[in-house]
């Protein structure tokens, strides 16, 4: 069956929808940044940066150039480095485990909760040996981690909690922010996440006032004062544009969100009509819902179905990072963790984001019923 050409394609992501709405006060935030002159860090970075640390109630936030950078330059502010260990989940984005690698560290991989998709803390604690110097839980698709049992985990093993909080702009634990917990929580601003800019940008907060002047000499090629370099730094600066159009963005985020949440509740209720266990918000946490996967029988055959129906969906990820053949080297052989292989099987993305219509998101579950009955009918 192909694809009617007269059927409106109903996008996973719709950015061009979102960024309609506010495009004035885009076009005002970058006119400003060019008319200043001041296009690499300088006064829009530091504005980005006190906001988004006073709406995360944090005590300071350093902006650098991508979500990926943001873990390697906390790692490295945590002295992280060769013949350390650092635990964190096999289901991620490669970043995750690259930032590690980067600071010459070795990730450990502990199992997923195949619920909230993040790390199962009692495997956490059964990975931690005499090199573990940190811990980096991923709050996936927008759901915290248990942060509170990671937390007591760290204290016992005096660990270094680096919280990967790409996905998580906003989501909560009580009435904490994800990222708020440890000594460091990283954030991408990739144009697709909750709080986009456009293109790449990243932020890391930290409640350490030494932590933060590091991470900010790490970003700055080592150096606090122009033309000295006290450490071997890094060219991982945000650059004012981004930092411009995030905070007009950021303004917006709460009420994105609630969309998303909106979005996702609807969708929770059409799916257990369909017979399918929609993802969780655990209790206690509030979920953003960066990505509202679901998991089903024979996933691939699933999503060429729906997309010949129009319905566009992503797979946030088909394959665990020990599964990469690019990271083969640390040794996991297929089994080794079997919720994320599971999941990597069997996880689909629907489309969900703040401009969703309704009844496109209806027409999405309208769809999804009769591909479900078409693919999965052993008789079909």
């Amino acid at each position: 069956m192909t694809q009617n050409m007269k059927t409106t394609l109903i996008p996973q992501i719709d950015l061009a929808a979102q960024h309609a709405a506010i495009r004035d006060e885009i076009q005002a935030a970058v006119a400003r940044v060019i008319d200043s002159g001041h296009y690499i860090l300088g006064p829009e970075v530091a504005a980005f940066e006190t906001e988004f640390a006073a709406w995360t109630a944090t005590q300071h936030a350093v902006g650098v150039s991508s979500g990926t950078a943001a873990l390697h330059l906390a790692l490295r502010a945590a002295g992280i480095g060769a013949g350390d260990e650092v635990i964190t989940s096999p289901f991620t984005f490669v970043a995750s485990a690259a930032a590690i690698l980067y600071a010459g560290a070795r990730p450990v991989f502990a199992d997923i909760n195949p619920r909230t998709y993040a790390m199962d803390v009692s495997l956490a604690r059964a990975a931690v040996t005499q090199r573990t110097r940190a811990i980096m839980p991923v709050h996936l698709y927008g759901h915290p981690a248990d942060m509170d049992a990671i937390m007591t985990l760290a204290a016992e093993h005096r660990l270094t909690v680096i919280e990967d909080a790409a996905q998580a702009h906003g989501a909560l634990v009580g009435t904490r922010h994800a990222g708020s917990f440890g000594a460091f929580g990283c954030f991408s601003f990739y144009p697709t996440k909750n709080l986009g800019a456009c293109g790449e940008g990243g932020l890391i907060v930290t409640g350490d006032a030494g932590h933060a002047r590091t991470l900010r000499m790490l970003r700055d090629w080592g150096q606090e004062e122009k033309g000295r370099h006290d450490i071997r730094g890094f060219n991982s600066r945000l650059h004012a544009i981004q930092a411009a159009i995030l905070r007009v963005k950021l303004r917006h985020l709460d009420a994105w969100n609630e969309e998303r949440r909106r979005h996702a509740a609807a969708y929770g209720r059409r799916l257990e009509r369909l017979g399918i266990v929609p993802p969780m918000e655990a209790r206690g946490m509030r979920h953003v819902w960066h990505a509202y996967t679901i998991r089903v029988p024979k996933r691939d055959a699933v999503r060429r179905a729906l997309l010949d129906q129009g319905i566009q969906t992503g797979v946030h990820y088909p394959r665990p990072v020990h599964l990469q053949p690019a990271y083969r080297d640390l040794g996991y052989p297929p089994g080794a963790f079997s919720e994320a292989e599971r999941a990597a099987k069997e996880v689909i993305s629907l489309p969900l984001h703040p401009a969703l219509a309704d009844e496109d998101r209806e027409r999405v579950c309208d769809v999804l019923e009769k591909v479900l009955e078409s693919v999965l009918d052993p008789t079909a």
